[in-house]
């Protein structure tokens, strides 16, 4: 009875300031806002590719597709990662890749292969070009690693060619290199990941024409030893 002689706008009034509390509660409970991460990405400079100027024969020169990199679980995101102990992965929370390192590296790949000039063409995956052989990469690890002083950074990377008319592994190998950091900090992994990078990107490319010529030479044998025909 007392409650209906409380004036509307009183009642209104106490509502008003329940809807103000619950709203600062909501506030309080919200992290702060923090500033956006900084963003880092791959170098495209040019690498130097070890080639025989003839090595091929430039009309029979295959095609390679370069596949969509893969990598392998803890280095697929964005996320740049270190190590300070054994077998744990941990990533810089204000600092991260502009993509996916796996995503990064295809360009990289195409760009070198296509400058070694032992190719008649080069293509990135996905496409339906049709090729001689295919390039199929993963990223095992790309971390930094702060066991010591200075700390590196370390890439490994499992490459396979195939060849796409039978699907078989023709070749492989597994490109690792280990780059001291010039600074204890995410930017100077940055740095040290390029220079990782570029110099396993060379070293790939370099894999690739040399294989490329020995399936050349291979297919020039089985040619000159078919039959002539009367």
């Amino acid at each position: 009875m007392i409650n209906t002689l409380i004036p509307c706008s009183l009642k209104r009034l106490g509502a008003f300031a329940m809807a103000i509390s619950l709203l600062c509660g909501c506030a309080l409970m919200t992290p702060a806002n923090t500033a956006p991460p900084n963003l880092y990405s791959f170098d495209n400079a040019s690498v130097t590719v070890k080639t025989d100027s003839a090595a091929m024969i430039k009309i029979r020169a295959p095609t390679i597709i370069v596949s969509i990199p893969h990598a392998a679980a803890g280095f697929a995101s964005h996320q740049i990662i270190y190590m300070r102990q054994p077998h744990k992965l941990e990533h810089f929370r204000q600092s991260e890749w502009v993509a996916t390192p796996a995503a990064m590296l295809a360009p990289l790949i195409t760009s070198a292969l296509e400058r070694s000039g032992q190719f008649s063409a080069v293509v990135q995956s996905p496409s339906s070009a049709l090729s001689q052989l295919r390039l199929d990469v993963e990223i095992v690890r790309l971390q930094q690693e702060f066991f010591n002083v200075p700390s590196r950074v370390h890439f490994t990377l499992r490459a396979y060619i195939l060849d796409t008319a039978t699907r078989q592994v023709i070749a492989w190998r597994e490109f690792d290199t280990i780059v001291p950091s010039n600074s204890e900090d995410p930017y100077g992994g940055v740095l040290a990941a390029n220079s990782a990078v570029r110099a396993v990107v060379e070293e790939l490319a370099t894999f690739c024409v040399q294989v490329a010529g020995n399936t050349q030479k291979n297919q020039d044998v089985s040619i000159d030893m078919t039959p002539m025909k009367k």
